[in-house]
């Protein structure tokens, strides 16, 4: 029987680490958000009961329609429970540019430079891609 003598690096721990308590706060974010949103706690843009109803529109259709927010303008609507809703799955989405900017420096301080590269590369595409500025998306 061969013995694994594998070991994580420091990097590595550091990088799960947050995502892993990134993910249980999303999570528990998401879980509350849909909570005050089920409950009525907060007024919604479209209430619970009416969504069925518009499950068959397309999404342009339903924008153009409702005049719903698109990009980053849903954090004008977060006073609505149903956007709240996408403060949870926000921070989840954004957790691997937190993950790869947490890992930086000791990836700069090994002079890992092949790395490094890949990681501001990394955060550079997600921020771009997050920004909304290449208008790329369905929406």
């Amino acid at each position: 029987m061969v013995e694994d003598r594998t070991k994580a690096s420091g990097e590595q721990i550091i990088y799960a680490n947050i995502l892993n308590i990134g993910m249980y706060l999303g999570l528990a974010l998401i879980i509350v958000t849909f909570l005050i949103y089920m409950l009525d706690i907060l007024p919604s843009f479209i209430s619970p009961q009416d969504i069925p109803q518009y499950w068959t529109m397309k999404s342009g259709d339903f924008i153009h329609s409702f005049h719903a927010p698109t990009g980053w303008d849903w954090l004008a609507m977060i006073n609505k429970g149903d956007y709240l809703n996408l403060i949870g799955i926000a921070l989840l989405a954004g957790l691997t540019i937190l993950c790869y900017l947490s890992i930086l420096p000791i990836l700069m301080k090994k002079k890992d430079i092949p790395y490094v590269i890949i990681a501001i590369i990394e955060v550079l595409v997600l921020a771009l891609a997050a920004s909304g500025i290449l208008k790329s998306g369905g929406h």
